[in-house]
Protein backbone atom coordinates (compact mmCIF):
# COMPACT_ATOMS: atom_id res chain seq x y z
CA UNK A 1 0.00 0.00 0.00
CA UNK A 2 1.27 3.47 -0.63
CA UNK A 3 0.72 6.50 1.64
CA UNK A 4 1.07 10.03 0.69
CA UNK A 5 -0.74 13.35 0.70
CA UNK A 6 -2.41 15.99 -1.40
CA UNK A 7 0.39 18.13 -2.22
CA UNK A 8 0.91 21.48 -3.93
CA UNK A 9 2.61 21.13 -7.24
CA UNK A 10 3.32 24.95 -7.28
CA UNK A 11 7.23 25.59 -9.53
CA UNK A 12 5.95 22.13 -11.83
CA UNK A 13 5.40 18.53 -11.17
CA UNK A 14 8.36 17.63 -10.08
CA UNK A 15 8.45 19.93 -7.18
CA UNK A 16 5.19 18.01 -5.68
CA UNK A 17 7.52 14.91 -5.98
CA UNK A 18 10.03 17.05 -3.39
CA UNK A 19 7.31 17.99 -1.01
CA UNK A 20 5.71 14.43 -1.39
CA UNK A 21 9.28 13.21 -0.29
CA UNK A 22 9.62 15.78 2.47
CA UNK A 23 6.26 14.08 4.06
CA UNK A 24 7.69 10.52 3.66
CA UNK A 25 4.94 9.98 1.11
CA UNK A 26 5.18 7.51 -1.37
CA UNK A 27 2.44 8.77 -3.37
CA UNK A 28 1.02 12.37 -4.21
CA UNK A 29 -2.08 14.04 -5.07
CA UNK A 30 -2.36 17.15 -6.84
CA UNK A 31 -4.45 19.26 -8.89
CA UNK A 32 -3.40 19.56 -12.09
CA UNK A 33 -4.20 23.63 -12.11
CA UNK A 34 -5.58 26.12 -10.00
CA UNK A 35 -8.77 24.86 -8.35
CA UNK A 36 -10.33 28.23 -7.83
CA UNK A 37 -9.70 28.98 -12.01
CA UNK A 38 -11.29 26.87 -15.15
CA UNK A 39 -8.53 28.03 -17.24
CA UNK A 40 -5.70 25.55 -17.22
CA UNK A 41 -2.50 24.45 -19.61
CA UNK A 42 -0.65 21.06 -19.99
CA UNK A 43 2.89 20.75 -19.30
CA UNK A 44 5.56 22.01 -20.86
CA UNK A 45 8.93 19.60 -21.76
CA UNK A 46 11.45 21.05 -19.61
CA UNK A 47 8.59 20.85 -16.62
CA UNK A 48 8.07 17.11 -17.88
CA UNK A 49 11.81 16.46 -17.90
CA UNK A 50 12.28 17.27 -14.42
CA UNK A 51 9.55 15.54 -13.19
CA UNK A 52 10.46 12.01 -15.26
CA UNK A 53 14.33 12.64 -13.79
CA UNK A 54 12.51 13.59 -10.26
CA UNK A 55 10.45 10.13 -10.50
CA UNK A 56 12.90 7.70 -11.64
CA UNK A 57 15.28 8.57 -8.43
CA UNK A 58 11.86 9.11 -5.66
CA UNK A 59 10.26 7.14 -2.92
CA UNK A 60 7.84 8.87 -4.22
CA UNK A 61 6.05 6.07 -6.58
CA UNK A 62 3.08 7.43 -7.67
CA UNK A 63 0.90 10.24 -8.44
CA UNK A 64 -3.13 11.01 -8.54
CA UNK A 65 -4.58 14.01 -9.97
CA UNK A 66 -8.05 16.02 -8.83
CA UNK A 67 -9.53 17.58 -11.07
CA UNK A 68 -10.79 21.20 -10.39
CA UNK A 69 -13.75 21.44 -7.78
CA UNK A 70 -15.69 23.93 -10.16
CA UNK A 71 -16.25 20.72 -12.88
CA UNK A 72 -20.11 20.13 -13.23
CA UNK A 73 -20.31 17.44 -15.44
CA UNK A 74 -24.23 16.99 -14.97
CA UNK A 75 -24.94 21.09 -15.37
CA UNK A 76 -27.46 21.93 -17.27
CA UNK A 77 -26.14 25.39 -18.24
CA UNK A 78 -24.19 25.12 -21.54
CA UNK A 79 -21.38 27.52 -20.44
CA UNK A 80 -20.51 25.16 -17.12
CA UNK A 81 -21.23 22.05 -19.10
CA UNK A 82 -18.35 23.16 -21.85
CA UNK A 83 -15.93 24.38 -19.15
CA UNK A 84 -16.43 21.10 -17.47
CA UNK A 85 -15.65 19.47 -20.45
CA UNK A 86 -12.35 21.46 -20.97
CA UNK A 87 -11.14 20.84 -17.52
CA UNK A 88 -11.86 17.28 -17.31
CA UNK A 89 -10.03 17.21 -20.68
CA UNK A 90 -7.03 18.92 -20.01
CA UNK A 91 -6.88 16.92 -16.29
CA UNK A 92 -6.96 13.68 -18.33
CA UNK A 93 -4.52 14.78 -20.72
CA UNK A 94 -2.01 16.32 -17.75
CA UNK A 95 -2.44 12.71 -16.71
CA UNK A 96 -1.07 11.06 -20.22
CA UNK A 97 1.82 13.45 -19.88
CA UNK A 98 3.00 11.83 -15.94
CA UNK A 99 1.78 8.86 -16.17
CA UNK A 100 -0.66 9.38 -13.30
CA UNK A 101 -2.57 6.38 -11.49
CA UNK A 102 -5.66 8.06 -12.42
CA UNK A 103 -8.18 11.77 -12.28
CA UNK A 104 -9.93 11.75 -9.19
CA UNK A 105 -13.23 13.54 -10.10
CA UNK A 106 -16.71 14.95 -8.38
CA UNK A 107 -18.59 13.90 -11.36
CA UNK A 108 -21.29 16.92 -10.27
CA UNK A 109 -24.44 17.68 -8.84
CA UNK A 110 -28.36 17.49 -10.13
CA UNK A 111 -29.16 20.58 -8.64
CA UNK A 112 -33.42 20.42 -8.19
CA UNK A 113 -33.30 18.19 -11.12
CA UNK A 114 -34.01 14.57 -11.74
CA UNK A 115 -31.00 12.83 -10.85
CA UNK A 116 -31.23 9.74 -13.65
CA UNK A 117 -31.33 12.57 -16.22
CA UNK A 118 -28.04 14.57 -14.45
CA UNK A 119 -26.01 11.03 -14.34
CA UNK A 120 -26.74 10.56 -18.57
CA UNK A 121 -26.01 14.88 -18.56
CA UNK A 122 -22.81 13.89 -16.66
CA UNK A 123 -21.95 10.41 -18.83
CA UNK A 124 -21.87 11.95 -22.18
CA UNK A 125 -18.92 14.82 -20.87
CA UNK A 126 -17.18 12.30 -19.28
CA UNK A 127 -17.16 10.36 -22.35
CA UNK A 128 -16.18 13.25 -24.90
CA UNK A 129 -13.38 13.97 -22.01
CA UNK A 130 -12.21 10.28 -22.58
CA UNK A 131 -12.61 10.31 -26.45
CA UNK A 132 -9.94 12.85 -26.24
CA UNK A 133 -7.25 11.73 -24.16
CA UNK A 134 -5.14 8.76 -24.63
CA UNK A 135 -4.80 6.07 -21.66
CA UNK A 136 -4.84 7.92 -18.50
CA UNK A 137 -7.78 6.78 -16.04
CA UNK A 138 -10.52 8.13 -14.12
CA UNK A 139 -11.11 7.39 -10.49
CA UNK A 140 -15.08 8.43 -9.91
CA UNK A 141 -15.10 9.92 -6.19
CA UNK A 142 -18.32 9.12 -3.96
CA UNK A 143 -19.50 11.75 -2.45
CA UNK A 144 -21.17 12.58 1.06
CA UNK A 145 -24.47 13.15 -0.66
CA UNK A 146 -25.29 16.94 0.27
CA UNK A 147 -26.52 19.07 -2.60
CA UNK A 148 -27.66 16.46 -4.88
CA UNK A 149 -24.31 15.55 -5.69
CA UNK A 150 -23.91 12.79 -7.63
CA UNK A 151 -22.13 9.48 -6.47
CA UNK A 152 -23.42 9.36 -2.88
CA UNK A 153 -24.66 4.93 -3.61
CA UNK A 154 -23.13 2.39 -5.18
CA UNK A 155 -26.14 2.26 -7.54
CA UNK A 156 -24.98 5.99 -8.75
CA UNK A 157 -21.49 5.22 -9.35
CA UNK A 158 -22.67 2.32 -11.23
CA UNK A 159 -25.00 4.16 -13.57
CA UNK A 160 -22.76 6.99 -13.96
CA UNK A 161 -19.89 4.66 -15.37
CA UNK A 162 -22.40 2.61 -17.37
CA UNK A 163 -23.58 6.76 -18.53
CA UNK A 164 -19.69 7.08 -19.43
CA UNK A 165 -20.15 4.19 -21.75
CA UNK A 166 -18.71 1.47 -19.42
CA UNK A 167 -15.18 2.21 -19.97
CA UNK A 168 -12.22 0.25 -18.90
CA UNK A 169 -10.54 3.40 -17.61
CA UNK A 170 -13.29 4.51 -15.85
CA UNK A 171 -12.99 3.38 -11.69
CA UNK A 172 -13.50 4.71 -8.10
CA UNK A 173 -11.63 6.45 -5.73
CA UNK A 174 -13.56 5.73 -2.56
CA UNK A 175 -13.21 8.07 0.48
CA UNK A 176 -13.61 7.43 3.84
CA UNK A 177 -15.29 10.28 5.34
CA UNK A 178 -17.80 10.14 2.26
CA UNK A 179 -18.45 7.14 2.82
CA UNK A 180 -19.28 6.95 6.51
CA UNK A 181 -21.02 10.33 5.85
CA UNK A 182 -23.76 8.95 3.10
CA UNK A 183 -24.95 6.19 5.65
CA UNK A 184 -21.69 3.21 5.34
CA UNK A 185 -20.29 2.59 9.11
CA UNK A 186 -17.00 1.39 8.24
CA UNK A 187 -15.65 1.82 11.51
CA UNK A 188 -14.80 -1.61 11.55
CA UNK A 189 -14.02 -4.95 9.83
CA UNK A 190 -16.93 -6.01 9.10
CA UNK A 191 -18.85 -3.10 8.37
CA UNK A 192 -15.93 -1.76 5.52
CA UNK A 193 -15.80 -5.51 4.41
CA UNK A 194 -20.10 -5.37 4.09
CA UNK A 195 -19.29 -2.00 2.25
CA UNK A 196 -16.87 -3.44 0.06
CA UNK A 197 -19.31 -6.47 -1.10
CA UNK A 198 -21.81 -4.17 -2.15
CA UNK A 199 -19.27 -2.14 -4.29
CA UNK A 200 -18.02 -4.71 -5.65
CA UNK A 201 -21.57 -6.67 -6.76
CA UNK A 202 -23.12 -3.46 -8.67
CA UNK A 203 -19.67 -1.67 -9.33
CA UNK A 204 -17.18 -4.48 -10.09
CA UNK A 205 -14.20 -5.94 -8.54
CA UNK A 206 -12.02 -4.49 -10.55
CA UNK A 207 -13.16 -0.59 -10.35
CA UNK A 208 -11.04 0.37 -7.27
CA UNK A 209 -8.56 2.65 -8.43
CA UNK A 210 -7.23 5.08 -5.46
CA UNK A 211 -8.57 5.93 -1.94
CA UNK A 212 -8.71 9.00 0.21
CA UNK A 213 -8.27 8.12 3.95
CA UNK A 214 -10.04 11.11 5.91
CA UNK A 215 -11.17 11.15 8.85
CA UNK A 216 -14.87 12.66 9.33
CA UNK A 217 -16.24 15.59 11.81
CA UNK A 218 -19.62 14.60 11.35
CA UNK A 219 -21.74 11.81 12.05
CA UNK A 220 -23.30 8.68 10.14
CA UNK A 221 -25.59 9.65 7.37
CA UNK A 222 -25.39 13.27 7.89
CA UNK A 223 -24.55 13.78 4.37
CA UNK A 224 -22.17 16.44 5.18
CA UNK A 225 -18.68 16.41 3.78
CA UNK A 226 -16.43 17.84 7.02
CA UNK A 227 -13.13 16.10 6.76
CA UNK A 228 -10.86 15.67 10.49
CA UNK A 229 -7.39 14.86 10.99
CA UNK A 230 -7.02 11.44 11.41
CA UNK A 231 -8.16 9.80 14.72
CA UNK A 232 -9.68 12.82 15.55
CA UNK A 233 -13.28 12.65 14.18
CA UNK A 234 -16.22 10.08 14.40
CA UNK A 235 -14.00 7.23 12.59
CA UNK A 236 -11.59 7.60 15.45
CA UNK A 237 -8.48 5.82 15.30
CA UNK A 238 -10.02 1.87 15.00
CA UNK A 239 -11.77 3.00 12.04
CA UNK A 240 -9.12 5.06 10.37
CA UNK A 241 -6.94 1.64 11.41
CA UNK A 242 -9.55 -0.43 9.57
CA UNK A 243 -9.56 1.08 6.24
CA UNK A 244 -6.13 1.78 6.50
CA UNK A 245 -5.07 -1.87 6.92
CA UNK A 246 -8.28 -3.53 4.36
CA UNK A 247 -6.42 -6.30 2.46
CA UNK A 248 -8.49 -5.16 -0.97
CA UNK A 249 -6.86 -1.96 -0.77
CA UNK A 250 -3.22 -3.17 -0.69
CA UNK A 251 -1.90 -2.43 -4.06
CA UNK A 252 -3.48 0.43 -4.11
CA UNK A 253 -2.15 4.33 -3.73
CA UNK A 254 -3.95 5.82 -0.22
CA UNK A 255 -4.21 9.76 -0.09
CA UNK A 256 -4.63 11.81 3.10
CA UNK A 257 -6.04 15.28 1.65
CA UNK A 258 -6.30 17.19 5.15
CA UNK A 259 -6.84 19.51 7.26
CA UNK A 260 -4.10 17.98 9.37
CA UNK A 261 -2.64 17.92 13.15
CA UNK A 262 -1.85 21.65 12.27
CA UNK A 263 -4.99 22.55 11.13
CA UNK A 264 -4.36 23.02 7.08
CA UNK A 265 -2.48 20.80 4.73
CA UNK A 266 -0.74 17.50 5.42
CA UNK A 267 2.43 17.54 7.37
CA UNK A 268 5.10 14.60 8.04
CA UNK A 269 3.40 14.05 11.07
CA UNK A 270 0.56 13.26 9.48
CA UNK A 271 1.55 10.57 6.93
CA UNK A 272 3.67 9.34 10.28
CA UNK A 273 0.33 8.71 11.45
CA UNK A 274 -0.91 6.71 8.74
CA UNK A 275 1.58 4.39 8.69
CA UNK A 276 1.05 3.90 12.45
CA UNK A 277 -2.41 3.74 11.95
CA UNK A 278 -2.43 1.12 9.12
CA UNK A 279 0.21 -0.85 11.32
CA UNK A 280 -2.10 -0.85 14.10
CA UNK A 281 -4.81 -2.26 11.66
CA UNK A 282 -2.38 -5.26 10.02
CA UNK A 283 -1.73 -5.99 13.84
CA UNK A 284 -5.17 -6.19 14.36
CA UNK A 285 -5.93 -8.21 11.83
CA UNK A 286 -3.04 -10.25 13.03
CA UNK A 287 -0.64 -9.44 10.44
CA UNK A 288 2.38 -8.18 10.06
Amino acid sequence: MLLGAHVSPAGGPANALARGEELGATAVQIFNQSPRMWKGRLYKEDELAAYREKLASSPVQELVIHAIYLINCASEDPEISAKSLAALTLALQAGDQLGARGVVLHAGSAKTGDVDEAIARAGAVIREALAESDTCPLHLENTAGSGATLGRSFHELAALIDAAGADNRVGLCLDSCHLYASGFDVRTEEGLSQTLDECVELVGVDKLGSLHVNDSKVGLGSNVDRHAALGTGELGDEGCAVFLSEPRFESLPVIFEGPGFGGKQAERRDVEAMERLRADGLKARGQR
